[in-house]
């Protein structure tokens, strides 16, 4: 049930991969001014097939962000997600959402406005900006000094990170952020970061330099959402407080405010590890070493298990903002 305020607060929330949609959804029923700040830097599957074909931003991140924030009938919304079977040839692995905002990008010549339009078309509560116009591709630099490219390769190395950065895709210009990005996040009551891979959902949007400087310059509460899981080659062994370290590295300063951590166990031989193959065990706690980084720390059971996977209670995520948001109970 929607839940309304006289006043709604202004949520600027950043990411990309599966976790962003969960956190949004259960943002949408409770009046909150939504902003949507997602990664353009996906290139395997159907949105790393398509932005090759026809060079666009990749569209799968922003398609699962306008299924989220939209209120359209549950048949359009299985329409739009739908992907073709493998055996499909030519549209394998495709799906219908990935291919309308593909077309829409070719007439409008700009994936941003096509998301635009289609924000108008599904009646999304809220808005959507791709991080950057431009198809963006990830770098990543090792500790041992060695460098891969693209976001789907990373992981694979199963390499120690040391940081990240982006480029554009089709030409030498220095990556920007798309229109409107910086002023949502100065206009911002809170941002959210996660939940999402730190290295290839997360930090592809904090290191362009505009989100960067506006982030470290916002008055605005910063919320980090840790992940419950390690993730195969790019957080194995860590922390909750090295997340921290890590985008404090990147940002080359200490600029999140509060972190929410789960703290419930997941039950031993739960998770479907050949469907999940990527997540490897629970994110070990570290809470002095958020407390030294100058985090709050804000632990609860914030799980839901589901379909054999490990996943973040949007509900419960959603309640913890906006106390924090309101800075009482609400």
């Amino acid at each position: 049930m929607k839940t309304y305020r006289i006043r709604k607060p202004k949520i600027v929330i950043i990411g990309g991969g599966t976790g962003l949609p969960v956190i949004l959804k259960s943002l949408r029923d409770q009046s909150a001014d939504i902003t949507a700040i997602v990664t353009v830097a996906d290139d395997g599957g159907s949105s790393g097939k398509l932005r090759e074909s026809i060079n666009i931003a990749p569209p799968g991140d922003l398609r699962n962000v306008l299924v989220a924030l939209s209120d359209m009938p549950q048949i359009y919304e299985d329409i739009f997600q739908y992907r073709f079977k493998q055996e499909d040839q030519f549209l394998a692995d495709h799906t219908i959402g990935n291919l309308i905002i593909a077309a829409l990008s070719e007439m409008r010549n700009s994936t941003y406005e096509a998301i635009q339009l289609l924000s108008k078309i599904m009646h999304v509560d809220g808005h959507i900006y791709p991080a950057s116009e431009n198809s963006l591709t990830l770098h990543a630099k090792y500790k041992d000094g060695t460098e891969e490219s693209g976001e789907s390769k990373i992981a694979l190395e199963r390499k120690q990170i040391d940081y990240v950065y982006v480029t554009n895709t089709y030409n030498a210009e220095k990556p920007i952020a798309s229109r409107k990005v910086v002023t949502a996040i100065e206009e911002a009551d809170m941002i959210v970061l996660g939940p999402g891979s730190l290295y290839t959902s997360i930090l592809p949007n904090l290191v362009i330099e505009e989100i960067a400087e506006s982030i470290k310059k916002t008055k605005a509460e910063v919320v980090y959402i840790c992940n419950i899981m390690t993730q195969k080659g790019e957080t194995e062994y860590f922390s909750d407080a090295d997340h921290i370290r890590v985008l404090n590295h990147h940002l080359k300063t200490p600029f999140i405010n509060t972190v929410l951590v789960n703290t419930e166990k997941v039950p031993q031989g739960y998770m479907n590890a050949e469907k999940y193959d990527e997540y490897l065990v629970q994110v070990a706690h570290d809470f002095n070493g958020l407390r030294e980084q100058g985090c709050r720390v804000i632990s609860a059971d914030f799980l839901e298990l589901k379909n054999g996977g490990v996943f973040h209670d949007g509900q419960k995520v959603v309640e913890e903002l906006f106390r924090l948001v309101f800075g009482t109970s609400y």
